[in-house]
């Protein structure tokens, strides 16, 4: 991995020594973990890298994203071997043949993913699934397409300005790789998405959605409602309302396959209320509750 001895594989091309231990724009030196799952929704087994070259205002895994700032401990190096026979194990014993990365932003650890599935690629094959903010510089983006089945890639707003203020960097590199990926890979791309911040970056939304029809209108564009987090932490969410009528202007704009998931619902109910539409029985006795699993767990808030 010399080429870490002058990083230039995100487009802010900084040079950082990361092999010496220098961290570069991103926060990365050497190749970090966060942690390792099995994920339902797409039924792989999971690999979460640490930093990224963005500071989303909005990012709902910042402590991740802006490690080693964020100050959190998680799981650290693995040498790239050591995690294929990890993720050789796992594959071979819940029986799935998926391997998702992604972060923080796994694109900036390409050469540690590279010599992770040449050692895994020499038992079995894997599908690999990759989510991405797509700055990487055009060289990046030719090599994990050789290896990337499909791409979970995020446009976070379409003029440069709202995406600095978003995330900190310019947007340009961002629309370029998407259009190269969707002008000559469009069966690579499980999706295209946007989290959708009322009053921030929702007059965009259709936009986004005519650049992509522009291209190939029958790639899937999916709006996530967004999540009060981070520097956005007491900003509201959308509601259901917003969504679905963001939706409908999307397939105006002659995108075929738009849907969304998450919105922010109003409600005027109580504690009792809540406590008993989450199926607790009042007054609460949590000592003698009959129910294996608590029915008062942290929910999201669009799905209580």
């Amino acid at each position: 991995m010399d080429e870490l001895m002058n990083c230039r594989l995100c487009e802010w091309r900084c040079g950082a020594n990361r092999s010496a231990g220098e961290r570069g724009v991103c926060g990365a030196a050497e190749t970090e973990i966060a942690y390792t799952s099995i994920t339902d929704v797409l039924e792989s087994y999971s690999v979460t890298f640490l930093s990224c070259p963005f500071r989303c205002a909005y990012c709902n895994a910042y402590r991740i994203s802006q490690y080693p700032d964020s100050g959190w401990v998680y799981r650290g190096h693995i040498k790239p071997e050591e995690l294929a026979l990890e993720v050789l194990r796992e594959l071979e014993s819940h029986d799935i043949s998926n391997l998702s990365f992604t972060g923080g932003e796994p694109t900036i650890h390409t050469p540690y993913i590279e010599s992770m599935l040449h050692e895994i690629k020499e038992e079995r094959n894997v599908d690999v699934i990759l989510a991405t903010n797509g700055f990487q510089t055009p060289e990046t983006l030719k090599r994990i397409i050789r290896f990337t089945s499909l791409f979970s890639f995020e446009i976070k707003a379409l003029s440069d300005e709202l995406h600095r203020n978003l995330t900190g960097a310019p947007v340009a590199p961002v629309l370029r790789n998407a259009a190269y990926l969707a002008e000559k890979f469009p069966e690579k791309i499980r999706v295209f998405r946007t989290v959708v911040i009322p009053g921030i970056n929702h007059h965009e939304i259709c936009e986004i959605a005519s650049f992509i029809a522009e291209i190939n209108p029958e790639i899937p564009y999916r709006l996530i409602g967004f999540r009060p987090n981070f520097l956005l932490y007491y900003h509201r969410g959308p509601d259901r309302k917003l969504m679905e009528k963001l939706v409908d202007d999307c397939r105006a704009e002659g995108l075929e396959r738009v849907d969304y998931s998450g919105y922010y619902p109003l409600s005027e109910l109580n504690l009792e209320e809540r406590l008993r539409k989450a199926g607790c029985s009042l007054p609460r006795d949590c000592g003698s509750c009959s129910n294996e699993v608590c029915r008062a767990i942290l929910r999201e808030p669009w799905r209580v």
